[in-house]
Parts: structure tokens; sequence; C-alpha cells
């Protein structure tokens, strides 16, 4: 990893390795900052992006388990404005290129990205992608933006594709974000510092990050050269004082909106990984955890990007799920579940080699890069 340092491609990374809930290798790299070149903190805050996606799986998950959320139940019981949804045609060359529904959407769909949902940036090329765009359907761009605000504009948008039918990466977990909203009643980021966060002491996971904390927040670049990824150079992209992260944001993104530090998030993972329960704290009991790491998309149907497809990946109720090991990966790789954040933050929990990873840099995007692969091989020839 201290090459990723030494060529600029990164600006700090944290590399952890657990065995079944035991922390057995923890090495930090790099710097807080460039400016400074101060060493990166054990306390250091990073942006979580896309792993925020866990941690709402797992709260929706809570309202399952209580009886208050069914999987198969229509999310228009929940959020009428979903209710007789339109799917683009195969092939449509506008967004008016529509067909009704062949099926409600599902909370089960909306938890394993098989609603029908987009991004609105993976494909900017895209029909639905430039819709999305064009109705500002971009919240962490739009400071107006809130959860409430971001359904009701998905709800006017033609689905990608028939519910239930096909995967795509997407706005799904901020639909759920508001279904917790509106089930449990109070604002996201309460029923998370209620539930998860508070029991567990995660002191320093939150939306955003209060004066006295930031000296500890990274920060974040990204590379001169976006399209190759290995060479080295780096310039500021959100800096901890000035950026997005210093107020409470409007819009509280269950898809990507956390910032948490690796003592945090390690105690997050630690109760998923224990069985649901860490520390006397009980999240979810051990066969709802099962039920989130058993495939949910249709037969044949995989975890794809535009410009890569993920090898013998599906997808579960939050979790990645790998149904048989990757290219120079052991047989113990098989059943491995996981995801990552958009700067880099990667975390991955095998159960057949009882290990689990987690890297973490804030560089944009960071994503799938060469440097999270080579931290997962190096951990699996060392301790899987």
């Amino acid at each position: 990893m201290q090459w990723y340092i030494d060529q600029e491609i990164l600006s700090c990374c944290v590399a952890l390795v657990m065995r079944g809930t035991e922390v057995i290798e923890h090495r930090n790299f790099g710097y807080m900052d460039l400016e400074t070149r101060r060493e990166l903190r054990d306390d250091a805050i990073f942006r979580m992006y896309s792993n925020t996606k866990i941690v709402t799986s797992v709260a929706a998950m809570m309202l399952f388990e209580e009886g208050r959320l069914a999987l198969d139940q229509p999310l228009a019981d929940i959020l009428p404005a979903f209710r007789n949804m339109q799917v683009l045609q195969p092939g449509a060359e506008s967004i008016e290129d529509v067909e009704p529904a062949l099926s409600p959407i599902t909370i089960r769909q909306v938890l394993s990205h098989s609603a029908g949902f987009s991004y609105g940036f993976i494909e900017p090329m895209s029909v639905i992608d430039q819709a999305y765009m064009a109705a500002d359907l971009n919240p962490l761009g739009n400071d107006r933006a809130t959860l409430a605000s971001l359904c009701d504009g998905l709800a006017t948008m033609p689905l990608a594709y028939h519910p239930g039918t096909d995967w795509r990466y997407s706005l799904a977990t901020d639909v759920a974000a508001r279904v917790i909203e509106v089930i449990s009643g109070k604002r996201f980021d309460e029923f998370l510092k209620e539930r998860i966060f508070a029991p567990l002491r995660m002191a320093d996971t939150d939306f955003h990050v209060p004066v006295e904390k930031r000296d500890r927040f990274v920060t974040m670049y990204a590379p001169v050269d976006i399209f190759s990824p290995m060479k080295g150079g780096l310039v500021k992209a959100d800096d901890p004082d000035t950026g997005t992260y210093t107020r409470v944001p409007a819009f509280l993104s269950g898809g990507g909106g956390l910032v948490s530090t690796v003592s945090d998030y390690v105690t997050f993972l630690q109760a998923i990984i224990n069985g649901g329960s860490w520390n006397g704290v009980r999240l979810l009991r051990p066969e709802t955890l099962a039920l989130m790491r058993t495939n949910q998309l249709a037969p044949g149907v995989g975890v794809r990007f535009p410009m890569w497809e993920m090898d013998q990946t599906v997808f579960g109720l939050g979790f990645a799920l790998k149904t048989g090991p990757g290219a120079d990966e052991p047989p113990s790789a098989a059943d491995e579940y996981h995801w990552g954040g958009m700067a880099g933050t990667h975390t991955w929990m095998a159960p057949r080699a009882g290990i689990a990873g987690v890297c973490m840099t804030n560089r944009m995007p960071g994503f799938w890069h060469p440097f999270s692969h080579d931290f997962k091989r190096m951990v699996y020839e060392q301790a899987g």
C-alpha cells in the first residue's frame, strides 16, 4: 500500500484485516492532507459514500424483523407515488417510449437494486440517466433535495426495466432510507443514531463533520488524469473546512451520505460478522443476516456496470455476493459478501476463509481501483 502513496496515486490508505471478529492487522499509510503532510491518524474521518448502503440495508431489515416491513410488500403501500409505474420500452430512444410495469416494485427489489431505478450518472448517455439529470435528480448536487423530494421525483420517471427482471446500480437505497423515515416516523439520521450508532458507540459516524472534529477529517483528492487510474498526481477535490460536509445536509443520503472512522465502521462490521450482535447490542438475528446474504436476483442476472462486470457476483439485500472465486483468488473467496464507496472505502467479509478486510482512502473516483484488489490479494495470500 505504501507504493500507492509514494507514487501519488493515493494520499492515504488504511489497511485492516480481521480473523473472525478479531483485528489481526491494522496499518496506516500516507497523510491527512498533502498540503501539510500530517500523518494519517488512527481516528481519521473518511467520506464513506456507498458503504452507507450496508448501514441503510441493516436499518431496513431491523424494521423487517419487527414486522413493520415485508420484503414482498409493494413499495407503493408505503410511498403511494410509486403506484402504477411506467417502464422504458426495449430500445427506447426517448423518455416517452414507455409501457406499463408488469408488476409493482417490492421492498425486496429496492434492497437488491432490481427495482428498475437508475443513478443518473453511471451511464450518462443512456435515455434514463439523461432524464434523471434533466429532472435534477442528482441529490448530492442539489442543496434543496430531501429524501421525500427525491422519491417524489423518481416516481415521475419511468423505470429502466420491469421490476425484478434485471440489476442496475441506483438510487434505490435512498428510497429505502425514505421508507425507514415513513415507517419509523423519524428522520433518517435520528433513526440511525438511536438504533445503530449510539448503541454501538459509533460516536464519529454521521452525515456531517462538526467543527471540533475537522482536524481529523481527511482531505479528498482526485487524479490529474481520471482515465489513467495508475498514473500519479492528485488535486484537491473536497476540503474538510470548506467542503460539503461542514453542515447537516437536507438530503440524508441512505445511499452515500455517511462519514465514519475505521474504528466505528469496524465495530459495525463486527456486529454483522458476529451474527448481528456486538458488545451486548443486537441489531439483527443471525437468520436475518443469512437472508441478506442470499441472492435476490432473477436467474441469470448478475452485477454489472457499463464499463465492467463483477465476475461471478449477484446481489442480496444490501450486499454483493460472490458465487465463486474470481481470477487469482482461492476457493475460500466464494460466498464473500461486500460493498464499497465511490471514494475508495472497501469492505469485504469472507466466511469460508474466516477473514474480513477493510481498506479505506478518499480518492475520487476510488471504487474498484487496483489498490483495493492488491490489498485483497495480499490478505488472501497471507491470511486466507
